[in-house]
């Protein structure tokens, strides 16, 4: 929205002529800023409670910047998801409190510190699936959630799940990211009262198919309360358990 549009739904509210519910609908369908190459979405956690996230997978260096300066300007945390070194160096160039993972491959900036919303468990099955789990992490940490990582704790060797059986009981909601076979999440399932996304990795020798056969595994899950994301898809299964943990917390 304009600096003048914004001015005029102001004055409308302030005259009377329209209610402040219809000009919180008409904020949260309001447009977008053009940058050429991309449409930033100001508005989005009006719509959805949490802001736009950049997938850099595929842009420039100089078109993230572009975006991750359009949003620092709102005020957001900002995330930016599959970032290279040379993307990661050009946006720190800019923004030198932004935060890059290299693990994870996310370029983080928080702005605003809120109270956590929730406890997010994140578990992985090696440590080769760490830069899965990392992402989910990161993604959930930077929208003001509490993160308890646990990692390496595969169904190869039950009694490391087991052995941390009270952090897994006080989550809000488990990710689970597996690769090789993908038995993790349906274990893990039987072991929470909460609900369970699974992240299949593309780890694991030739017949795991880069992750296909941990996808197929976990949606054939026999854990009721297992639902699965896309694989490697750590941000998407965190975005998720943010808004699950927010839910939570507000029942609370």
């Amino acid at each position: 929205m304009t600096p003048f549009a914004l001015l005029q739904l102001l004055a409308e509210v302030e005259r009377g002529s329209l209610t402040s519910e219809a000009a919180a609908s008409r904020l949260a369908t309001f447009p977008f800023e053009d940058l050429g190459h991309s449409r930033v979405d100001h508005h989005r956690s009006l719509r959805t409670g949490l802001p736009e996230v950049i997938y850099a997978a595929g842009k420039t260096p100089q078109q993230t910047v572009a975006i991750f300066s359009s949003l620092v300007v709102d005020g957001v945390n900002v995330l930016a998801t599959r970032v290279d070194q040379p993307t990661a160096d050009a946006v720190l160039t800019e923004f030198p409190n932004a935060n890059y993972n290299l693990a994870a491959r996310t370029l983080s900036l928080r702005q605003s510190a809120e109270e956590p919303k929730g406890n997010v468990a994140v578990i992985c099955a090696g440590t080769s699936d760490l830069f899965v789990a990392e992402e989910a992490a990161v993604t959930a940490e930077t929208f003001d959630t509490r993160v308890t990582r646990l990692y390496d704790v595969g169904v190869a060797g039950l009694h490391r799940l087991l052995a941390v059986r009270e952090q897994l009981a006080a989550a809000d909601v488990v990710i689970v990211c597996a690769g090789m076979e993908g038995a993790l999440p349906s274990v893990v399932g039987g072991l929470v009262s909460v609900p369970v996304i699974a992240v299949p990795t593309s780890v694991g020798y030739g017949a795991s198919f880069a992750g296909a056969t941990a996808l197929l595994a976990m949606l054939n899950s026999c854990s009721p309360n297992v639902s699965v994301v896309n694989i490697d898809n750590g941000f998407g299964a965190a975005y998720t358990a943010v808004l699950i943990a927010r839910a939570s917390s507000r029942h609370l």
